[in-house]
């Protein structure tokens, strides 16, 4: 049985920031590669035109997937209120440009600052979920009032003390309590931190919206040694129809650059890396990859 889901990309595999000068040749690479989608990461919304890009996906035939990059300053959990402002701020633009451009939600681990990943006590960490709460409700409005949702990502350990598997992710959307409130789960992520990846998806359920996939040191898809079957089983389980994404970096990434660690090449090209990635995805979703 094969997978009915789109293929897509992220544009951090190429950029950082991505800009709307890059965009029409960019998209055009992705769609001549086969790709659906492209995940278009907002590190500056202001260099985001968003009636120029749409034209350039509809030109080229593309779906929009809105991811955000979720820096020191855009922390959603931190003492300083002004950084959590900050933070709401930004994911405002980032609603805005996924309704200006037909997308159905906002991704990422927006709950706190990628790379915040310390060990405090457990009235200090009671304290920033709570913020985390109050402030994704608040996010969940805004999003629903345009027709949206939210995609919230766990991180491994080594990038997030707080949010780290499909049972966190899941706790806290049933303490947001609002139904835009759902799940992006990361393959990367969850090789550190899912002992079953299959019984993580099928967890996660309807409430997952949103797949990236990469290896597990980041690479190409099907270089390394994640379980791919495993993940295929469980996306099937719960016949997911959304987007699969593949997400990692050029080592030029700006933004997030001290949490992501990638400081080398991870295949001989990033072109090839797309390349290879794509051939990889469409076997697989046919369940007859090996």
């Amino acid at each position: 049985m094969a997978l009915h889901v789109k293929r897509g990309v992220s544009t951090w595999l190429w950029v950082s920031p991505f800009t709307t000068k890059e965009a029409g040749s960019l998209f055009e690479k992705i769609a001549a590669l086969g790709y659906d989608a492209v995940e278009i990461a907002v590190e500056d919304p202001q260099l985001v035109d968003t009636q120029a890009v749409k034209e350039m996906l509809f030109r080229n035939n593309l779906e929009a997937v809105i991811c955000g990059a979720f820096g020191p300053t855009r922390d959603l959990t931190n003492d300083d209120e002004r950084l959590q402002q900050t933070g709401l701020a930004y994911i405002e633009e980032c609603l805005n440009i996924a309704d200006d451009l037909g997308a159905r939600f906002v991704a990422g681990p927006m709950y706190a600052a990628v790379g915040k990943a310390r060990m405090v006590p457990a009235e200090q960490r009671a304290i920033e979920w709570e913020r985390a709460v109050t402030n994704l409700r608040t996010v969940c409005e805004r999003a629903a009032a345009k027709g949206l949702q939210i995609a919230l990502e766990p991180l491994n350990r080594f990038e997030s003390d707080l949010i780290n598997n499909v049972d966190d992710v899941l706790r806290l959307i049933d303490d947001i309590g609002h139904p835009a409130a759902k799940v992006c789960l990361d393959m990367f992520h969850m090789n550190i931190e899912e002992p079953d990846p299959e019984a993580a998806i099928r967890k996660a359920g309807d409430k997952l919206i949103h797949m990236q996939v990469s290896e597990n040191y980041r690479g190409t898809p099907g270089t390394g040694n994640a379980n791919w079957d495993a993940y295929y089983r469980g996306l099937a389980a719960i016949d997911y129809r959304g987007t699969v994404s593949i997400e990692s970096f050029t080592p030029e990434n700006k933004e997030l650059a001290a949490a992501v660690c990638i400081w080398r090449s991870l295949a001989d090209s990033q072109d090839a890396f797309a390349r290879d990635g794509y051939a990889h995805l469409s076997k697989w979703i046919t369940g007859f990859y090996n």
